[in-house]
């Protein structure tokens, strides 16, 4: 009897130690102006799923997507130079028994020169399995501004090509001001990811070059990095995370 219970027992341990249910990380950035000066920014971040996450044989960072695994989300950030807080709260929404997808976030930025809102929703459909399409509405409340309300539309997918995975982005808002972004990320093994990144707008100077890679040094610990080549600054960032 202490043979199959022990048995049990250790059969139960392996089916749960491929799982997450929440992950926070922590990220610090340095930008760095072509006209000379620097910013220090710091952030903390943190997800919660409703439901442990399985990791299964998918690339460990795309485990929480192809999952459909629904969340809370939020993040603390602070840029010194500027004095500069910020703070995020956001849910994604896989429709259980569907293909259905929704998303919510608020985010708020204070400093001396007054007040940012930002808020946004979206609707979304997958298609087939990997693949996420969204349309949303984006809105921004400035101070001293008119508020500012624009659609968006938004794509994601995670598929395997060749002998690789890999995750397509695509994002674009349309308003008075339209700006998109283009990303691609190659996963070499189920840990580790290197990636492009490129963002734009009708405004000069916005467009933005981005370097980036992730690597899991195990299931639970992750270190990701990025440069961003902007026309008057460059941005270095680095951030951690742990899984439990």
């Amino acid at each position: 009897m202490k043979k199959i219970a022990l048995t049990t027992a250790l059969l139960a341990s392996l089916g749960t130690a491929h799982a997450y249910q929440t992950e926070v990380g922590g990220t610090i950035e340095i930008l760095d102006r072509d006209r000379g000066g620097s910013d220090v920014g710091f952030a903390i971040d943190g997800t919660y799923y409703f439901n442990p996450v399985q990791i299964k044989n998918s690339p460990l960072n795309e485990a929480a997507f192809l999952n459909r695994a629904s969340n809370v989300n939020g993040a603390l950030s602070y840029i010194d130079d500027s004095d500069t807080f910020g703070i995020h709260a956001g849910i994604e929404y896989f429709v259980p028994n569907s293909d259905f997808y929704l998303n919510g976030s608020i985010s708020h930025f204070d400093n001396d020169l007054g007040d940012l809102t930002s808020y946004a929703a979206e609707v979304g459909y997958l298609p087939v399995p990997g693949l996420l399409v969204a349309l949303g509405l984006i809105g921004i409340s400035e101070d001293d501004a008119d508020d500012e309300i624009d659609p968006t539309l938004r794509a994601k997918y995670v598929t395997q090509v060749g002998a690789y995975d890999m995750n397509f982005e695509a994002g674009a808002s349309f308003g008075d001001i339209d700006a998109y972004n283009l990303g691609a990320d190659l996963y070499l093994d189920k840990t580790f990811s290197v990636g492009l990144g490129f963002s734009d707008s009708d405004l000069d100077g916005t467009d933005v070059f981005t370097i980036r890679a992730k690597k899991f040094f195990t299931q639970q610990f992750s270190l990701e990095g990025a440069i961003a080549f902007g026309d008057d600054a460059d941005i270095f960032g680095v951030r951690g995370a742990y899984r439990f």
